[in-house]
């Protein structure tokens, strides 16, 4: 929007475009006083210039590997008192990221021609009595040696399992078992 008024602002006047726009002029005209003079912007403003100089400068001298809380002991060790989660904003805000360890990994493939199995409760969820609808649900944990894959079946009415089963493979009979 300042930008906006910036641009057409000498051949229509602040004013009346602030008028049209519904934007009060003084606060462009505090935006325009800021941009010549930067000492009259407000003290966090100016302290997130001076410190996002040192988070990029920190974030370049480790190879764009630290995340935000290994820039923030670093500057902590450098004697910047600031606070984590500020870094973490200007960091966010600079669209500065740490490398995430860990393989990535495609837990699902999906197969688009493959036939969907019918929904036979029309997502009505809803059940008069006890054991009249269970729906079942399949997930997985990772764990330190891989993924455990989990199967549950669960009353609707009383909104608890029924039935679990747990496995380190994918297949489909740890899921009937968890029903059976």
């Amino acid at each position: 929007m300042r930008a906006f008024i910036d641009r057409y602002r000498h051949g229509y006047g602040v004013e009346p475009i602030c008028k049209v726009m519904q934007v009060a002029p003084s606060g462009y005209w505090c935006h325009a006083a800021q941009q010549r003079n930067p000492s009259l912007r407000c003290a966090r403003v100016q302290r997130d210039d001076v410190l996002s100089v040192d988070i990029e400068r920190v974030w370049q001298a480790n190879l764009q590997v630290y995340g935000a809380g290994k820039v923030w002991r670093q500057l902590r060790r450098e004697g910047t008192d600031v606070a984590r989660c500020t870094v973490e904003r200007l960091m966010r805000k600079a669209g500065l990221r740490g490398v995430m360890r860990g393989k990535v990994v495609r837990t699902t493939v999906a197969d688009t021609k493959a036939p969907c199995p019918l929904d036979r409760v029309n997502r009505q969820f809803k059940a008069q009595r006890p054991n009249r609808l269970w729906v079942s649900d399949f997930t997985y944990v990772s764990t330190w040696q891989g993924f455990v894959y989990v199967a549950l079946i669960t009353d609707v009415f009383a909104r608890r399992i029924v039935g679990w089963r747990i496995s380190s493979s994918m297949r489909t009979d740890f899921v009937l078992d968890a029903l059976e």
